[in-house]
């Protein structure tokens, strides 16, 4: 049976409409409602279901960041993961904290776990990078199955369902692989207040970038974080003649 090593990322909970902070450096997180990246949920979901189809023997959550980030982890502990791990970075690195770093420590714990699958959700809903899952693979030299909608394990291989432009594509990967999830692929569970409190005593390993030998000096500097502009109201139009002069006005056709 394989070990599964997942990623949970904290992010601002989808439904919390984000405010930028006055010095335009970033977005304004103290009191605001944080949960685990959707697509997190669904690499977990995947996971746990793999466990009780008697797939995978151990499931390991890992998630990145300030000491908040437990939260997500005992989440996924909730759900069904059997043990978790903390990397822990102070909140101001975090704010700097890129694809590349987090893909340098999960390669590296994924090594010392001995895992044979790899799991991420395909993006974080606050950055949107879609990058982690790639980068992971490559430091690893890893096979990778990226938007996965179905999973289906063998011996020693998966065969990765996954949605590109204009259809699906299937492709089989040898183990050890990296796979990113995408929305299709299942619907997480609730996690039950028995499970909550199972959750509770479930071991979390604590560790830090310099143990896992990561570098997490920043590569980038915020300049300037800015809201969309705001959208103008539309207007409507009677006819088709009027609309062709509008969009003549407005250059769209000669």
């Amino acid at each position: 049976m394989a070990r599964v090593l997942v990623g949970v990322k904290r992010v601002i909970d989808y439904a919390v409409k984000i405010r930028i902070k006055p010095d335009k450096k970033g977005v304004l997180t103290d009191g605001v409602k944080h949960s685990m990246n959707p697509f997190d949920e669904i690499a977990v979901e995947e996971a746990v279901r793999m466990k009780e189809k008697k797939i995978a023997s151990e499931i390991i959550a890992v998630s990145c960041g300030p000491a908040q980030a437990q939260d997500v982890i005992r989440t996924a502990l909730a759900m069904g993961v059997d043990k978790g791990i903390h990397v822990d970075i102070p909140a101001k690195e975090f704010e700097t904290l890129q694809p590349l770093h987090v893909s340098k420590m999960l390669a590296k714990i994924a090594q010392d776990e001995k895992v044979d699958i790899v799991i991420l959700g395909k993006q974080a809903i606050d950055d949107d990078c879609n990058q982690t899952a790639q980068m992971t693979a490559a430091v690893l030299d890893w096979p990778q199955a990226t938007n996965a909608s179905k999973i289906e394990k063998g011996d020693k291989d998966v065969t990765v369902t996954r949605e590109i432009d204009g259809g699906l594509e299937v492709i089989k990967c040898k183990l050890p692989v990296v796979i990113s999830a995408d929305l299709r692929l299942n619907e997480p569970r609730y996690a039950t207040l028995p499970n909550i409190m199972k959750a509770k005593k479930k071991p979390i390993k604590k560790v830090t970038p310099k143990d896992l030998g990561v570098d997490t000096a920043a590569r980038i500097e915020i300049v300037s974080v800015e809201e969309p502009p705001v959208r103008k109201g539309g207007t409507i139009i009677p006819d088709v003649d009027t609309l062709v002069a509008k969009l003549k006005e407005g250059g769209f056709v000669p």
